[in-house]
């Protein structure tokens, strides 16, 4: 059972995200990171909502507080390439620490990246294992007092800013899954080289990059979790990651939903609302359908996950709907405003630029076809 405390806080978070400047449509342009805003958001206690307080953290819920609160976020801030990062950083770093991380791990980054001193990034990815994730090339070998890394990762979510990576290396490819273990790989390590920013078509305010590894010594002591456990840690991170970036999208797409319909009413065409027009009006009806089926297959996920049961299937089908709904969504707005939705200053088309790398990262779209059908047992 919720309580009032974090029931609250997607409602304090919605209040907190209308305070944030929006210069969101400026800094698209350039790429520019909104250092300033991650740093209110750590200040107003967002970044450590799942940490326990001993930690640094504000401890506002699980799961499903997770959901509504990255929904709120998504709704209020414009900048999703903003959103994307804060949300890649409590749930694919901060999460498998609280859940797997030793209490000296716990203790030494926790705190740092609940206040936003350090930042942290998931490097999974890899040149050659984007799809086919656990064939990972990125090698660990086992040395006196800790492991030697040699590899690269790739499409690498805030690693240009990146303090800290938790990073996956293989320390015996025969093994396949079983060989994958989890490190905590600090920025000035010897032998650790984050590339820079690579420019994108979407979610451009979110600095994403590669990370090399040359003989990059780390000590047993960054290790986490167990002899193997790797894949147990990817996994379950990613069960949080594509339900809350996902939430995010569902508060982007409450707003589209909102926006088509107040401007279906103001724009005048043939002497009536546009709003009249039975094109129109089709597709933002298709907009809230999407939005409320998504919702209903969001509610579920988080529902199984903060039970402890099993979600694959039911994850899967979320991750595929969403992400398709959210492009589906965005294209249609653009159209509801025609001419002026193609143009970048109003900021419309912007939604669809990030749309589109929903359907790439956590999971391509034709990945979670294939993850639904072979769990159905084909």
């Amino acid at each position: 059972m919720n309580s009032v405390q974090e029931l609250d806080f997607p409602a304090a978070l919605a209040a907190f995200a209308a305070t944030l400047p929006d210069d969101v449509i400026e800094r698209d342009k350039t790429g520019a990171f909104a250092a300033d805003a991650w740093h209110a958001c750590a200040d107003w206690g967002l970044i450590g909502m799942a940490v326990p307080k001993e930690f640094g953290g504000s401890a506002k819920g699980g799961i499903e507080t997770g959901v509504a609160a990255m929904e709120a976020l998504g709704y209020g801030v414009r900048d999703l390439g903003l959103v994307f990062g804060l949300s890649a950083q409590m749930w694919t770093v901060i999460m498998p620490l609280v859940e797997f991380g030793s209490d000296a791990q716990k203790a030494k980054y926790l705190p740092a990246l609940c206040d936003g001193s350090m930042i942290g990034c998931h490097a999974l990815t890899e040149p050659q294992s984007g799809s086919d994730i656990y064939s990972l090339q990125t090698r660990a070998e086992k040395v006196d007092g800790g492991y030697r890394l040699t590899g690269q990762k790739h499409l690498i979510t805030l690693a240009p800013l990146a303090d800290v990576a938790l990073l996956f290396a293989t320390t015996d490819p025969a093994k396949g899954r079983w060989g994958v273990q989890g490190f905590l790989v600090e920025r000035d390590s010897p032998g650790y080289h984050a590339g820079p920013t690579r420019d994108k078509m979407g979610l451009r305010t979110v600095p994403i990059g590669e990370i090399t590894l040359e003989d990059c010594f780390v000590p047993d002591e960054n290790r986490i979790g167990a002899a193997g456990s790797g894949f147990g840690i990817a996994q379950r991170s990613l069960e949080f990651d594509r339900c809350c970036i996902l939430a995010a999208q569902i508060g982007v797409m409450r707003r589209q939903v909102e926006t088509a319909v107040q401007y279906a009413r103001d724009r005048k065409q043939f002497g009536q609302a546009i709003g009249k027009f039975q094109s129109v009006s089709n597709r933002i009806a298709d907009m809230a359908l999407r939005l409320e089926t998504s919702k209903l297959l969001l509610a579920d996920v988080a529902r199984r996950i903060a039970a402890g049961q099993p979600a694959a299937l039911q994850s899967a089908m979320l991750k595929l709907h969403l992400s398709e709904a959210f492009v589906a969504s965005s294209t249609d707005l653009i159209r509801i405003h025609g001419g002026t939705g193609y143009l970048s200053d109003t900021g419309v088309e912007r939604d669809l630029r990030d749309a589109m790398g929903g359907v790439l990262y956590a999971g391509t779209s034709d990945i979670q076809r294939n993850i639904i059908a072979g769990l159905l047992g084909l």
